[in-house]
């Protein structure tokens, strides 16, 4: 997660950062039972950009992000590699999971962002575990392993979490608040 709780994927890279790491089977599509989880497209903007900007979704990533923000995120999140649109299998956009190389203590960090009206309904987990399972082959990190990072008071992310068998590893404060950071198993 970046400093606003968004991803560094979802955002565009400064001149003077390094490039990203090119995700060797890229474009990809993921399904599950009731899921497609794809590469994020032009139609699937307005749904992040409601992830980005909901009080709900935002209320353990820092708030929703400002008007600047949600312009640059619009122009640079379509296509990016490791983002994926999860997707009811009738066609409803329910979210966004990304993997990125490299991202907590140089291993695979994954993030997940889910529309209000779709928790509760285990779409998140059946969302997580996917990109979980396709990292772990397809991401090259500097430090082998996947993780997630989530505030400590984010108590269904935790749940989360801990029912997809990632353990903490980690407590350590970030953006003001106290944060876990969680393993998943090899």
């Amino acid at each position: 997660m970046t400093s606003d709780g968004g991803t560094t994927a979802e955002r565009p890279t400064a001149p003077d950062e390094a490039p990203e790491r090119p995700v060797p089977d890229w474009p990809t599509t993921l399904a599950t039972a009731r899921l497609t989880l794809r590469p994020v497209a032009e139609p699937d903007v307005p749904h992040a950009v409601r992830l980005w900007t909901d009080p709900q979704v935002r209320r353990h990533l820092g708030g929703p992000v400002t008007a600047d923000v949600v312009r640059a995120r619009e122009q640079h999140c379509v296509g990016v590699p490791g983002a994926f649109t999860v997707e009811r299998h009738d066609g409803a956009v329910l979210g966004l999971v990304v993997a990125e190389p490299d991202g907590h203590d140089g291993r695979t960090e994954v993030s997940y962002q889910l529309l209000p009206e779709h928790w509760g309904q285990g779409y998140a987990r059946e969302a997580v575990h996917a990109v979980v399972g396709w990292a772990r082959q397809a991401m090259r990190s500097a430090v082998p392993g996947v993780v997630a990072v989530t505030q400590r008071a984010n108590t269904r992310s935790r749940h989360l979490l801990d029912s997809l068998g990632a353990t903490p590893a980690d407590h350590f404060v970030a953006w003001g608040e106290p944060q876990v950071l969680y393993v998943f198993p090899d």
